[in-house]
């Protein structure tokens, strides 16, 4: 059984017990990749691709248990480009439902009240129809002008543009075959520039993603966007690409012969996770479990560059879920990667139960591979806290102190303002390092062995700007000042 995991944030309001002295919290958010950690990593499937793989290593390699198979049919792909608009314009059309266009000129379809009405340039009407109409290429595309939900604006698609009406407007739904739309989702989910084997394994990934989910019921299959996958179209059509998709056509990922549905996202961080633990409450699938991702150091994104932020912003971003103000975040579960799966926000009015995916949206974060760090330091005039104060007692004995003057000695410190606080999680009887501001530069002052809980008190070596640096993290900066 793992081990359970807790994270302890200390709040501010431990430091308001203490008179006299000028305090601080932050909270530091550090992680690991980008996605929701399910299935083959892409930048993991580029490290593995530099080092020789081939796409079908990479792919049995993500895909636990799997085998490649192929079709025996090329079904039509169904993706949403826009909906809800009273409107849509199209160019490059030979024909609407079997009335003949002139590809060079742009026709206007709206809707009237006999059903949709397609206009030609001059604001002649050409058809009306209950629809839905399909608007099919002269030379191989038509152009949808205007914004996707793709990100493209004027964009050309393969297959046909069909318009259909529903209540709440007009949608268009780019219909095509699957290796016309598996050539627009390539270079829209990564570079073109990637390594052949990288490609093809993507191609492979698209595909069968493609063909075992369906987004829209019988409407549409795919969105264009990240809701399914990434679909740009023509625009997303490069020689590299095109000839990945080619050189694999027809080919999907297969559990016990059957197609699966084959996740894939940016970054691991260093290991996928298991879908149930992921997707919390989803049911666990023998082909989507953690794996080892250890070239995915490529990324950009394999480790993040911590976040740090005061408790009062950590409450705000966790409004609607924080009961009051946030006191402590309690990580419940982890998965084998470790993504967070459950925990406990604990605010000043009570506990709320999140999972992983939700302080991750709440946070703003790229991924669920989380670990917040709470620094919580004020420092006092006094020679010591004061009795009956709420941080313990930690004996005040620096394993080093630096003296602040050029040239100066190493000496302890015996005398002048302290520095305490608590730092969660940290190790008992680890040391911490007390930063001093000098000359624009931070430089260690004193070193402070950690008590329980991370509590921490030691004398300075007088006034100026301090920190507290433990594990690479620091915390909130605080001025320590002569006693008057």
């Amino acid at each position: 059984m793992r081990r359970t995991l807790v994270t302890a944030l200390v709040a501010a309001c431990a430091l308001t017990a203490v008179p006299a002295a000028q305090g601080a919290s932050s909270l530091v958010i550090s992680g690991r990749g980008w996605g929701h950690g399910i299935g083959m990593s892409q930048y993991g499937a580029l490290g593995y691709a530099q080092r020789g793989w081939t796409a079908d290593r990479i792919l049995t390699h993500y895909y636990t248990g799997t085998q490649l198979g192929r079709l025996s049919t090329s079904p039509t792909v169904r993706v949403l480009l826009q909906n809800g608009r009273s409107s849509f314009a199209v160019r490059g059309a030979s024909s609407v439902s079997g009335g003949l266009l002139d590809p060079a000129q742009t026709y206007t379809v709206v809707q009237g009240r006999q059903g949709l009405v397609v206009r030609d340039a001059s604001g002649k009407d050409r058809l009306t129809s209950p629809g839905p109409l399909a608007f099919r290429p002269a030379d191989g595309a038509v152009t949808l002008l205007g914004p996707a939900q793709n990100g493209t604006s004027g964009g050309r698609y393969r297959g046909t543009i069909q318009i259909t009406a529903g209540a709440g407007g007009l949608s268009a739904v780019n219909a095509l075959s699957i290796e016309d739309y598996v050539a627009g989702v390539v270079s829209a989910e990564i570079p073109a520039s990637w390594p052949v084997e990288a490609l093809r394994a993507q191609a492979v990934a698209a595909r069968t993603y493609a063909i075992t989910t369906n987004a829209g019921g019988d409407t549409f299959t795919q969105y264009a966007d990240t809701r399914s996958q990434m679909y740009r179209g023509v625009a997303a059509e490069t020689p590299a690409t095109t000839a990945a998709v080619r050189a694999t056509a027809g080919r999907v990922v297969t559990y016990q012969g059957a197609p699966v549905t084959t996740f894939f996202f940016s970054t691991s961080g260093g290991r996928t996770e298991n879908i149930e633990n992921s997707f919390v409450g989803a049911d666990p699938k023998p082909w989507l479990k953690s794996v080892a991702d250890p070239y995915d150091t490529v990324s950009p994104y394999h480790r993040w560059k911590s976040t740090r932020m005061t408790f009062t912003q950590a409450t705000a971003a966790l409004r609607g879920i924080v009961k009051g103000n946030l006191r402590r975040i309690t990580v419940i579960k982890r998965g084998v990667s470790p993504r967070i799966v459950r925990a406990t926000v604990v605010g000043s009015s009570g506990t709320t139960a999140v999972t992983g995916p939700q302080l991750r949206r709440a946070f703003g974060l790229r991924d669920t591979w989380i670990r917040f760090r709470g620094f919580s330091t004020a420092v006092s005039t006094q020679p010591a806290p004061p009795a009956g104060g709420k941080l313990p007692s930690v004996p005040a004995t620096p394993k080093t102190t630096i003296d602040p003057t050029p040239g100066g000695a190493a000496r302890a410190a015996t005398s002048g303002p302290r520095i305490h606080g608590v730092i969660a999680p940290a190790v008992a009887g680890a040391w911490a390092s007390v930063e001093r501001r000098e000359r624009g530069r931070w430089t260690r002052a004193v070193d402070v062995q950690l008590g329980a809980g991370g509590t921490y008190t030691t004398t300075l070596p007088g006034p100026g700007s301090y920190r507290v640096r433990y594990a690479g993290q620091t915390g909130p900066t605080v001025t320590a000042r002569l006693a008057r």
